[in-house]
């Protein structure tokens, strides 16, 4: 279409042209120079500016209006920009994350886009909160067909192929699709009516790494809160860690692309309802057996009360008891996933036990999965073997020979935790530090005393991108070892020497003899460990029997991280940093530095003297 940019008649005439123009797809520019001649009065230039910069305007545009374009045609000029708004509404998501021209130089908030669209459409403020009750609704009725339909809302609802984050991605891998098409069976067979209870849905997922699960756990996240009102949820993981920073993130990092988003506040504490927050929500929750009550009296006696467990080998037994309450009425769901770490408890059951016959479940090899690393898979495969346990786990998703693939388990982790031990008088203060050498990890330093593993005194964290000449970290350090208190006089410590060798040297020429450096990869003084790495884990294993472990988070996930094995020679072998990073987990480095403290027996401390002055904080 060709189209002649002379300004209009009026402003109606105008409006004609450019819908006209609209419809008949004419190019972004001679739509531009429509706008350009017909509206830049009621505009204003700096407002043209914007426009002309954001020219996916037009495209937005001419999509939606194509939807109400021949319903619409015999209607007023003002009934049909209501229609067209209602239309527009449903993309506002796409147009307020569309970059500009000039996005290096202008940043506009999803107000202004909002205003300025509206401008262009000539509508005031009544109108606008008119048409957005009545764009909501038209959304509500739209959401409402994939009630029974999970496939279906994640294609709907989420941004595939569009500029960001989704560009490349063209909606569920098939083993996603699969696990959402099954689960929309399950709907359709129980017939809710929003009266009478229906059997739970049950359904798990035994797999290998990296197969998008927690992707998949956000978009049914989604899926529910948006087509089943007055529902109520509850996410959990089987650590803290897995649970903030991939779980829960991925619920939130999906919502905001989400087209029901405008609905819900996204919170760390939960996404709820705007207008019924206490009854149309999910939470997060740690699996601590001691939270198990968090998991209690959760009822939707009209709609659906559900759980998520991720990584669901590591819940505790107590956890799962609990949840089981809350499926009693309405259209309960349970989801369940995860690695098979261990060959033992509620999520083997499920999965490979006597609870089968129950659940709707199935196993997954990484290898089918389109978001692995094949070449990191042929590595693992050739250094560990398809038959170890350590690929049945990541790989194949089938549990270990073994009982457990985890080094130490959690139970054992929870108990240190719970339990409190009192240091005796003589017995020494022990540090350990683990050095990052940059980027994501951490500078660590850990105490210990004796079988008391929270001696009162704070680990001390620093992030790896600061203090690039180490003065910093030497200058706490030093303040550490001149502190001739009786409670805080420190007999030795032991820093890794991987980044940590210089710091280890500068204290020394400081004067402190205390200082010892400890390489992970060198000789085990045990002889059934492959190096030291394994002989400082393996002692902390055995510590845990008996220690009192600091009520710490972070250390309890990272502590039940690295996974081992026997090598051909006998040797324990704990699985390396890079390979723990290598599939997707952060940095162990508070539980590296609490292990320092296990590199050797440590008589109590003499005096140590020094003229060294500190020079820097604590941070």
């Amino acid at each position: 279409m060709c189209v002649t940019p002379i300004a209009s008649r009026n402003r109606t005439h105008a409006w004609k042209v450019l819908l006209s123009a609209l419809e008949e797809k004419a190019s972004v520019v001679a739509i531009i120079q429509i706008l350009a001649h017909n509206f830049v009065r009621s505009l204003g230039p700096k407002a043209l500016v914007v426009i002309l910069a954001a020219s996916r305007v037009t495209m937005l545009a001419r999509r939606s209006l194509v939807l109400f374009l021949k319903v619409t045609k015999k209607l007023s000029i003002m009934r049909w920009l209501r229609h067209y708004f209602a239309a527009m509404h449903t993309h506002l998501r796409n147009f307020a994350s569309a970059p500009t021209a000039n996005s290096r130089k202008m940043s506009f908030t999803m107000p202004t886009k909002l205003f300025l669209l509206l401008s262009l459409l000539g509508v005031n403020g009544t109108v606008m909160a008119t048409e957005v009750k009545s764009a909501n609704l038209q959304l509500a009725e739209e959401v409402a067909k994939y009630y029974a339909d999970p496939y279906g809302f994640v294609r709907f609802a989420f941004p595939w192929g569009e500029p960001g984050m989704l560009e490349r991605e063209s909606g569920p891998d098939e083993i996603q699709k699969e696990f959402l098409q099954s689960l929309g069976r399950e709907v359709r067979e129980r017939k809710f009516d929003g009266q009478t209870p229906v059997l739970p849905i049950r359904m798990a997922e035994s797999s290998g790494h990296g197969t998008g699960k927690s992707a998949m756990g956000a978009w049914i996240a989604w899926w529910i809160l948006s087509t089943r009102p007055f529902s109520v949820g509850t996410i959990s993981a089987g650590t803290y860690q897995q649970l903030e920073t991939k779980t829960w993130a991925a619920v939130k990092a999906w919502g905001e692309k989400c087209i029901t988003a405008r609905w819900f506040e996204i919170q760390e504490s939960g996404v709820f309802h705007k207008r019924f927050s206490d009854t149309w929500k999910v939470t997060p929750q740690t699996c601590k057996e001691q939270n198990a009550q968090s998991f209690a009296g959760q009822h939707a006696r009209q709609s659906t009360s559900w759980y998520l467990f991720d990584e669901a080998s590591e819940v505790p037994d107590k956890i799962w008891e609990t949840a089981e309450g809350g499926l009693t009425d309405g259209e309960p769901m349970f989801f369940v996933w995860g690695q098979p770490v261990r060959n033992t408890g509620e999520f083997y059951k499920i999965c490979f036990g006597e609870k089968r016959a129950r659940w709707n479940h199935r196993n997954v090899d990484s290898r089918q999965s389109r978001f692995t690393s094949k070449a990191l898979i042929e590595q693992w495969i050739a250094d560990y073997g398809i038959d170890s346990d350590f690929c049945k786990v990541r790989v194949l998703g089938l549990p270990p020979s073994a009982s457990e693939l985890q080094y130490i388990d959690k139970k054992r982790i929870d108990e240190a935790r719970n339990r409190k031990q009192k240091a005796l008088a003589n017995e020494p203060l022990v540090a350990g530090f683990d050095v990052s050498g940059g980027g994501k990890a951490w500078n660590v330093i850990r105490f210990r005393r004796g079988l008391n593993g929270d001696p009162g005194i704070e680990p001390i964290r620093i992030p790896g991108e600061r203090d690039a000449d180490r003065s910093q970290r030497l200058g706490i350090c030093a303040e550490l070892l001149r502190d001739q208190r009786p409670d805080r006089k420190i007999a030795a410590m032991f820093i890794d020497t991987a980044f940590g060798a210089p710091i280890a040297v500068g204290l020394r020429n400081l004067g402190f003899t205390n200082v010892f450096e400890v390489n992970a990869g060198g000789e085990s003084p045990d002889i059934h460990c492959l190096n030291m790495r394994a002989f400082m884990w393996m002692k902390s294993k055995e510590w845990l029997l008996l220690g009192a472990l600091r009520d710490d988070e972070e250390l309890a996930s990272q502590l039940a991280l690295p996974g081992y094995h026997i090598n051909n020679s006998g040797k324990l072998v704990i699985e390396s940093k890079r390979d723990i990073q290598e599939r997707g987990e952060k940095s162990p480095d508070d539980a590296d530095a609490f292990n320092l403290t296990f590199t050797r027996e440590v008589r109590a401390p003499s005096v140590q003297r020094s003229s060294y002055a500190p020079t820097s904080g604590w941070s």
